[in-house]
Parts: structure tokens; sequence; C-alpha cells
């Protein structure tokens, strides 16, 4: 208890440029550890969708009612929402009579690939706020670090004697900007490089997701290329594919 009294008396006798570092850290941490909060929630959610939406398109039913089955919840994120745009493009395509199988399936790459980067850059999102506060914190506490001092030895110009005594106190005020800088940085970093490689371990599902689906696709696009059914844009063609792992 008598530890924390210290740190506070140090912080109320800091000079007021110090405090003004102080609360800006303070500030800087607490927004680190709300974004640490639902960042967590938001990696842990998209990891247990992508595991539930696998589940569901390799168990080898029809692709066609897991398609619908999206569509009509709305709102599809992750996987979900890779494998919506890639259908939905390839039915298009079937339905303009765009040809080639080739075509029909660049075109739902495409699709697909527009909706994993912003899936990623929704998952990435405020990661950048916490590099800039792991970086730029430890800075910021030994500039403060630095004027604290600073204004510690100004004032012994007026002491005939200067004794350890009389330098302690302003030097430890001065010592707390650093410690504050330190709090605010590391769990920040630590977060960060969690969370980057969830991030990243995400991508390469979804790319080797995109591989797959693309594959299955092909096999559709090569057999059913003749006669392209007359579907609406967001439907589903009659002779959809099914799931199952690419042979």
């Amino acid at each position: 208890m008598s530890g924390h009294l210290s740190l506070i008396q140090l912080v109320v006798q800091a000079s007021f440029l110090v405090q003004i570092i102080i609360g800006l850290l303070l500030l800087a941490s607490l927004t680190s550890w709300a974004i640490i909060f639902r960042k967590r929630l938001l990696l842990a959610r998209a990891r247990r969708e992508a595991d539930q939406f696998e589940n569901n398109f390799w168990s080898g039913g029809d692709l066609a009612q897991l398609y619908r089955a999206v569509e009509t919840r709305g709102g599809a994120t992750g996987m979900a929402s890779i494998f919506e745009m890639g259908f939905r493009e390839f039915a298009r395509q079937r339905q303009q009579g765009a040809g080639s199988a080739e075509v029909m399936l660049e075109g739902a790459r495409r699709a697909m690939r527009v909706a994993q980067l912003k899936e990623i850059d929704r998952l990435e999102f405020s990661l950048a706020t916490l590099a800039t506060v792991g970086s730029t914190s430890p800075y910021v506490g030994l500039f403060g670090t630095v004027i604290g001092i600073m204004s510690a030895f100004s004032a012994l110009g007026d002491v005939r004697q200067a004794t350890l005594a009389s330098v302690a106190p302003g030097i430890s005020e001065a010592l707390v900007t650093t410690a504050f800088g330190l709090f605010a940085a590391i769990p920040a970093v630590v977060a960060f490089n969690r969370f980057a490689d969830q991030v990243g371990r995400l991508e390469v599902r979804f790319d080797a997701f995109m591989e797959e689906f693309s594959t299955i696709l092909q096999r559709h696009a090569t057999r059913g290329a003749a006669a392209a059914p007359t579907v609406a844009a967001a439907s589903v063609p009659p002779t959809a594919p099914t799931g199952g792992r690419a042979r």
C-alpha cells in the first residue's frame, strides 16, 4: 500500500510537463488494452467461424444449399464471405455465358481475392495502433525522464551543497515516466506480435481454401461450360458443385 502511495506522491509532486506526459502514457495504455480485449474476441470468433464453415464445406453436401444458407443469413465474414463472393461470381459468369472455363474461374478467383482482402483489412484494423504504442511509448517515457532530470538539476542551482537526499526525489519523479512508458509499451508489443501471427495464420487458411474451392469450380466449369442455365446473377446454377476434397 505504501508503494502505491509513494507512486502517487511522485506523480503529484512531478512538474506539470511530466504530469502531462504521464497522462498521455496512461491514455495510450488504456487505448491499447481496449484494442487488445476487442481484437482477442474478434480473432477468436474468426477462427471459430472458419472451423465451422470448413466442417460444413467439406461435409460432402450440396454447395448450392450451403451458398443459400450463407446468403440468407447475410453479413457473412471470413471464409464464408470468400465462398459467397466466389460462388456468386461463378453463377453470374455462367448466366452471362462467359465462355471458357478459364474465364469463369478467373472471375470467381478475383471476387474471392477481393473478399479476402476486405476480411484481412477488417482483422488487421487497429493493429497499427498497438504497434505505434509499443514502439513510441518508451521514447515518450524517456523524454519525460529527461525533462524531470533537467528540472531536478536546475533546482539544485539555488542549493549551496548538493547531497543525494536533495537530488534523489527529483530523479525518482523523473524515472516514473520511464516506468509508465514501459508499462504502456510491453503489453502492446506482445499483443501486436500475437495478433499479427494469428491474422497471418488465418490468411494462410483463406489462401488454401481459395485454391481448393477454385479446383472444385474448375472441375465443374469444365464439365458444364457447354450450356449455361438461365439463372439470376445472385442465384446458384442447378448443377452446382458439391463439397468434398479435390482429387
